[in-house]
């Protein structure tokens, strides 16, 4: 999986500091690592370019492609050099996540995807009977992925997959991505010149990457393609509910649901996985009235603390992440599907006085609990699961309520101790 400007590689960018990563092997070097000069003139970089071309030949042959195959489809590969600069575009401020949902679940995308689920009600059904995926789901990750098919991408992915693979952060990765949709030119799937889609390597209404197409893909028209290319929509949607499916999907199951904490409530247990029988006896109520879930097992999460909505997120929310790992698109995604189905805004208000911290804080808030003796796993400044437990462990450790919250307030305290 992965986008443009419009779902999920735009989140890498944006919201970098939320999430570690995207869907698919976690590769960072790459498997034939040299040397990437920095300021080469047009032409040396090209010339360089298709050294790498011609060695990674060897290497893609070995992994089955065929000499025919490659030949014909990388005669037109260019580099390019704006993918280089995106792919090395890091914000300097993490944005908060009611700024994130502020731009995902918008009045237009609520509006447009209800009208979409009425026009392809038939289609949606038939994706429900045969994946177990709700309408309002499979509806809200094409709203993220590419506004509804109207931000599919139009970059050539081969050339896409070339740049990252000899010139990107993660070389390895994006060499397997380009062996992968050799490998779907290979198949007939696809031609080569119709194979575009995002700066990322993402492709079609529901933003796949070519190995998670490879896995995943379903012919759902019976024409005997997995096109999610066209203008269609069939083939992308229900191979978007195949994949969730794929990785555990359970039918009926809420992805999260918000809920009211009692006052007084206990913050250890933040982050703490229970059934609802547990989760009633702590007090806990959903928020919309009525009664929680009858039954599951739920993670307690605090998106901003406790100044913020609180969720009880269901199995449904990790498939969900396996998707796009980052919590800011998971919430967002299935907050989209929420309001597809009828449901309104989150009843809590966010912490919208709170600012983002910068990168440089964000880096001396994980040295800081590092030095502590609270393991980040690294110092980043990607606010990922690590960190946020590190968080939690230092704020139960220095009698704060451990909601995990990070924060200016939180750093400053940080500073003191």
């Amino acid at each position: 999986m992965g986008t443009r400007v419009d779902g999920m590689w735009r989140v890498m960018v944006v919201v970098l500091a939320l999430f570690p990563g995207c869907v698919g092997a976690n590769v960072d070097r790459s498997p034939r690592p040299e040397a990437r000069p920095a300021g080469m003139a047009a032409a040396q970089r090209e010339a360089s370019f298709g050294a790498w071309v011609t060695s990674f030949r060897a290497r893609a042959l070995d992994a089955g492609v065929a000499a025919g195959t490659f030949d014909s489809a990388m005669a037109g590969v260019t580099h390019l050099p704006g993918t280089v600069r995106l792919d090395r575009a890091q914000s300097e401020f993490s944005t908060r996540i009611w700024d994130y949902l502020d731009g995902a679940v918008t009045t237009g995308r609520i509006a447009e995807g209800r009208r979409l689920m009425t026009q392809h009600a038939g289609l949606l059904d038939r994706i429900e009977a045969r994946f177990g995926v709700s309408p309002e789901v499979v509806v809200a990750v094409w709203g993220l992925e590419s506004s509804y098919g109207a931000a599919r991408g139009s970059t050539p992915t081969l050339s896409t997959l070339a740049t990252l693979a000899r010139d990107g952060r993660r070389a390895g990765f994006f060499e397997q991505e380009l062996i992968a949709a050799l490998k779907i030119v290979q198949a007939g799937e696809v031609t080569p010149a119709r194979m575009t889609g995002s700066w990322a390597g993402a492709m079609g209404h529901t933003q796949f990457m070519p190995s998670s197409y490879l896995a995943h893909a379903v012919d759902f028209t019976g024409d005997g393609r997995r096109d999610v290319w066209g203008a269609d929509p069939s083939d992308a949607l229900a191979s978007a509910a195949n994949y969730l499916a794929a990785n555990g999907w359970q039918r009926g199951q809420p992805w999260a649901v918000e809920v009211r904490l009692p006052q007084g409530f206990d913050m250890v247990a933040v982050g703490t996985r229970r059934g609802m029988d547990a989760w009633r006896d702590l007090g806990v109520t959903a928020a919309e009235g009525g009664g929680l879930p009858a039954q599951g097992q739920a993670e307690l999460m605090l998106p901003a603390g406790r100044q913020g909505p609180a969720l009880l997120a269901f199995g449904n929310y990790h498939v969900l992440k396996t998707y796009n790992v980052s919590d800011a698109y998971v919430i967002a995604l299935g907050h989209l599907s929420d309001r597809l189905r009828g449901a309104g805004p989150f009843a809590a208000g966010w912490p919208r006085g709170d600012r983002a911290l910068s990168l440089s804080e964000r880096m001396e808030l994980q040295r800081r609990l590092n030095a502590a003796g609270f393991d980040t796993a690294g110092v980043d400044g990607r606010m990922g699961p690590a960190t946020h437990t590190a968080v939690r462990a230092w704020q139960a450790q220095n009698g704060m309520g451990p909601d995990g919250y990070i924060s200016a307030a939180f750093l400053e305290r940080l500073r003191r101790e």
